[in-house]
């Protein structure tokens, strides 16, 4: 659990990264599951990912998790890694099932059928360091591994064996 939680808890630039992920990302979650921001709420976001791009409904689930749930841990920095995690997860998902096709462009002016996969890379790049190094300073992680760890004495006992 600890190597999960561990962070470089000076790193500022890790605490940007994963600020300004969350603060890009949630509008999207919170379409998916709340309806905000023109958005179809969760029974109509779990139809098109079900009904429309034919996602198994846990997968459908864990993206609007991933979005929502996912961006509110990483602005706290509680279980960064794995809330990046999710979100890298996400991310390559529309990329592969949605956007690639679309090429790498968003659609600004209408021009072509769907989005393509700029913004997605731009979310990699925020993304990925923090799953790989944590959510550095100011995240909640370093506080969970002190009061996660074990007790002194205990830690001892088992080291011993």
């Amino acid at each position: 659990m600890k190597r999960l939680l561990e962070t470089q808890e000076q790193n500022l630039a890790l605490f940007v990264q994963r600020l300004v992920l969350a603060l890009v990302v949630f509008p999207h979650g919170a379409q998916k599951l709340f309806g905000w921001f023109g958005g179809y709420g969760f029974s109509g976001t779990m139809g098109f990912f079900t009904n429309t791009m034919h996602l198994p409904a846990p997968l459908a689930l864990l993206v609007i998790l991933g979005e929502s749930a996912g961006a509110v841990l990483l602005a706290f920095g509680a279980f960064s890694r794995v809330a990046a995690f999710g979100i890298t997860s996400i991310m390559l998902g529309a990329i592969v099932t949605s956007h690639a096709q679309h090429g790498f462009f968003m659609n600004w002016f209408g021009a072509q059928q769907g989005e393509g996969f700029e913004y997605h890379l731009l979310a990699l790049a925020l993304s990925v360091p923090v799953m790989v190094f944590g959510g550095g300073k100011y995240a909640l992680d370093s506080w969970l591994v002190e009061k996660l760890a074990p007790a002194p004495r205990l830690a001892k006992a088992l080291a011993h064996g």
